[in-house]
């Protein structure tokens, strides 16, 4: 009797029944990537532009050609009174080219002076026959040499301190990218080149131009003592320093300057610092 049959049966039952106590192979889904993994979307974000501040508080800042005070203290995320006190510059607030501007207080004023403790009381007083010491006035950091970096169009201009009765959208195109207090220190609003880009406000323009890094052609405005509006990446600008504008007011032609696609970057700044824009917007 021929036993190999039966015994290769047996072990293939064997096998299987073995096979059967042991959980199925896991095979490792590739189809779904996490998003920076995907080269698209890397190639994206690398895109992005980080909108804020770009120079740090306390190095020395010297002034070039085109600036102005508001531009200078929009990219350090400062007050522009603030950066005007720290250099006791005065309104209306001229800054000079080759300027040195102090960013930050001197780190001896910052410290609060130790109090001395009382001396005793005299035995006797003493009366001293020296004069007081001269009030010496603060020295004015605005050099006296050098052309003014920008036109005297916007010194010449007030600007009323009145309060902002309605904001208003500055263009009509749809929000693409939305605030973000860590990254995106506005908003984006999509459109075609030259659409129409307008004043959020009434108020006066104290910067035009396009030595603001990553901004593209700059236009900003001041409303107000406590807020600015600005709109960057533009393909023109329609407006000047110095000049008055109202609310709705045509002030710039949509473009790319600085970006790789046509939008409007617009932000609101309240004593220097981004907020979030959509919170004075009107609702659509």
């Amino acid at each position: 009797m021929c036993r190999a049959p039966f015994y290769a049966a047996l072990i293939g039952v064997s096998l299987v029944a073995g096979c059967a106590d042991k959980p199925p192979a896991v095979i490792e889904d590739r189809s779904v990537r996490a998003e920076e993994d995907i080269p698209e979307v890397r190639q994206a974000t690398a895109n992005i532009t980080d909108y804020g501040p770009q120079l740090a508080a306390g190095p020395d800042y010297v002034v070039v050609p085109g600036d102005t005070l508001y531009a200078v203290a929009f990219r350090l995320g400062m007050d522009y009174r603030r950066l005007a006190e720290l250099n006791a510059i005065e309104p209306p607030f001229i800054i000079r080219v080759d300027q040195t501007l102090k960013t930050a207080p001197d780190v001896a004023s910052a410290v609060d002076p130790v109090e001395s403790p009382p001396s005793a009381p005299a035995e006797s007083s003493v009366v001293s026959d020296k004069a007081p010491a001269p009030v010496v006035a603060p020295v004015t950091r605005e050099s006296s040499s050098g052309p003014p970096s920008h036109s005297l169009s916007t010194a010449k201009t007030a600007t009323p301190n009145v309060p902002v009765d309605e904001w208003s959208w500055p263009t009509e195109g749809r929000v693409s990218r939305a605030y973000s207090e860590e990254r995106h220190k506005g908003i984006d609003l999509s459109g075609s080149r030259g659409s129409p880009v307008k004043a959020t406000a009434a108020g006066v323009v104290v910067y035009a131009g396009t030595g603001v890094t990553g901004y593209g052609a700059l236009l900003i405005i001041k409303h107000n003592d406590t807020y600015l509006s600005a709109y960057g990446h533009n393909d023109s600008l329609l407006a000047a320093e110095g000049q008055s504008v109202q609310a709705g007011e045509v002030i710039a032609g949509m473009g790319s300057t600085s970006s790789d696609s046509v939008k409007l970057h617009f932000e609101i700044r309240r004593n220097g610092r981004p907020i979030d824009p959509m919170t004075l917007l009107p609702k659509r």
